[in-house]
């Protein structure tokens, strides 16, 4: 299996997560007595969440490209941004990179079409929601993309934003989380629920949704996997 790096801390409890997910998956499908060799590289979310705010592409692939260089330098065959907001400049990012970077945006994409779903709801950051880099391949492909409406995504940012990234879960937000979803279900009709932050996880362990959950995390490691061979 080639070496994996990861770009982590966007936040630190879906780096967790993934290290986990990946570590015991490849145990299971490899053996016993394997554990995969990698590296992450741990940064800081809210310099990603800032210079998405003033919208500092540049600031934030050069930020991207010198974590990416740390991961080659460690050895890193396979790289991935453990995020969905940092893929806001994935195509930056993957022309300076020195190893193949493997998009958690086209991983969902792709399992959206082999599932057959026309329209999909998502949620994530403010910035996956509002602007147009997640959904532009959805859109590219005949797939409608939902978002809550406008103060739905106010609440579901700031609830990212103050309590996920820090691994904080509380009933209320998940209770209102759950009621946007229901609402996008009844009034717009999604198929599914696209989880485009990687701490939303978190939130929904365990619960039944109103509609079958898209879990970006999830799709993004089997896609890993392919790469890794």
């Amino acid at each position: 299996m080639k070496k994996l790096g990861l770009i982590g801390g966007t936040g630190p409890e879906s780096t967790l997560l993934y290290y986990r997910k990946f570590v015991y998956e490849a145990n299971q499908r490899t053996g016993d007595t394997f554990f995969p060799n990698l590296t992450i590289e741990s940064i800081n979310v809210y310099d990603v969440l800032r210079m998405c705010s003033q919208k500092d592409y540049a600031g934030l692939t050069d930020y991207l490209a010198k974590a990416v260089r740390h991961l080659v330098a460690a050895g890193a065959e396979v790289a991935a941004l453990t995020g969905n907001t940092p893929h806001i400049v994935f195509n930056e990012l993957q022309a300076s990179s020195a190893i193949p970077l493997v998009s958690i945006i086209d991983a969902t994409c792709a399992e959206v079409k082999a599932q057959g779903l026309k329209k999909v709801g998502l949620l994530g950051t403010r910035f996956t929601m509002e602007a147009d880099f997640f959904k532009r391949p959805f859109i590219e492909a005949g797939i409608d993309v939902i978002t809550p409406m406008p103060n739905d995504i106010a609440v579901i940012a700031e609830k990212i934003h103050h309590e996920l990234e820090r691994g904080i879960v509380e009933t209320q937000t998940r209770e209102r989380f759950l009621a946007v979803i229901e609402r996008m279900s009844k009034d717009e009709g999604i198929e599914a629920i696209i989880l485009g932050c990687t701490e939303l996880p978190l939130l929904f362990s365990g619960v039944q949704l109103a509609v079958p959950a898209l879990d970006t995390v999830d799709i993004h490691i089997e896609a890993l996997f392919k790469m890794l061979r």
